[in-house]
């Protein structure tokens, strides 16, 4: 259930259920929702890695692996295939086959 179904189904309940309530009880109730669903959706969101978080982190890694190599890493070429692939192949500074297409030849 989205939250905002949960938040209009609780308001709904909260209105019918609360007309002998006094004022400042249903303030909170609504309030104590209101919180709870924020929290969910905060939460529902940060949990799971999405393709930009991918894309991110593909980006900066490509970046430190720049830092580590300098001149022998091809960091243009790296965000470009991070682009290119939308962040699915991230490459890792320590693994010789991951960032291989990436770097110079020693001359």
């Amino acid at each position: 259930m989205s939250a905002v179904c949960f938040l209009n189904n609780l308001l709904f309940v909260v209105v019918v259920t609360g007309m002998g309530m006094g004022l400042k009880k249903l303030y909170s109730i609504l309030m104590a929702a209101v919180l709870l669903t924020t929290f969910l959706c905060l939460a529902n969101s940060s949990i799971l890695p999405t393709e930009s978080n991918q894309f991110g982190i593909c980006i900066r890694n490509c970046a430190q692996c720049k830092k580590m190599f300098g001149t022998y890493f091809e960091g243009q070429l790296c965000a470009d295939a991070c682009v290119k692939f939308k962040g699915k192949v991230i490459p890792d500074c320590e693994d010789l086959d991951s960032i291989s297409p990436f770097l110079n030849k020693v001359d």
